[in-house]
């Protein structure tokens, strides 16, 4: 029987915090009726469908840190998330299904990109929504001591209160140094202590 394996990252827009991506084979119990992208569902509805997931399947969840976004770029970080979740699994995928236009390097998988899969395809959906509930918590684990950056409401994303707590506090280790505007604000932090 033919193992698929759907693959899905989120975080990438964030500027706090590691990538985390990850890989499911979706058990044949499983309704796939209940699955679909993981934006396009509540809080509750995530976490409940992520216990759901967990039961029926096979999945691993990989990420990449922030030391090492900075490093390789967000592209190659998220491909990185990708392989060390499809390596993680228990079972080896005879065929992997990738959300997007760029395929991870991994020797001897089976590897096939999709473009907007986390809508078309179950097993992808069902990554999407177990990536997206593990950062989800990993951000508001943060956020207890990180509080003014409102990280339980912003999950890290750019938005007006966070950037302009960003503006009032500075910057944390936890948030992406390379990504706009942070990068500009290090760089007139910088620029002031050089005058």
């Amino acid at each position: 029987m033919k193992k698929i394996a759907g693959v899905d990252e989120v975080g990438r827009g964030s500027l706090v915090g590691p990538v985390f991506a990850a890989a499911v084979i979706l058990e044949k119990s499983i309704n796939k009726k209940v699955l679909r992208d993981s934006k396009s569902l509540t809080k509750t509805n995530r976490e409940i469908l992520s216990k759901y997931i967990k039961e029926n399947s096979t999945w691993a969840i990989g990420k990449a840190s922030v030391k090492e976004i900075e490093k390789m770029n967000i592209l190659n970080a998220s491909l990185l998330a990708m392989k060390r979740a499809i390596k993680k699994l228990k079972k080896k995928p005879s065929l992997t299904l990738i959300d997007g236009n760029k395929l991870p390097q991994l020797k001897n998988y089976n590897l096939k990109s999709i473009i907007k899969g986390d809508q078309k395809i179950p097993s992808i959906s069902a990554a999407s929504i177990l990536a997206k509930v593990k950062r989800d918590w990993y951000i508001t684990t943060l956020h207890e001591k990180f509080n003014k950056y409102h990280w339980n409401k912003n999950f890290g994303y750019g938005t007006k209160q966070h950037l302009k707590a960003i503006k009032k506090e500075g910057i944390t280790i936890h948030h992406r140094k390379t990504f706009s505007p942070i990068n500009e604000i290090v760089l007139k932090k910088y620029t002031r202590y050089c005058k």
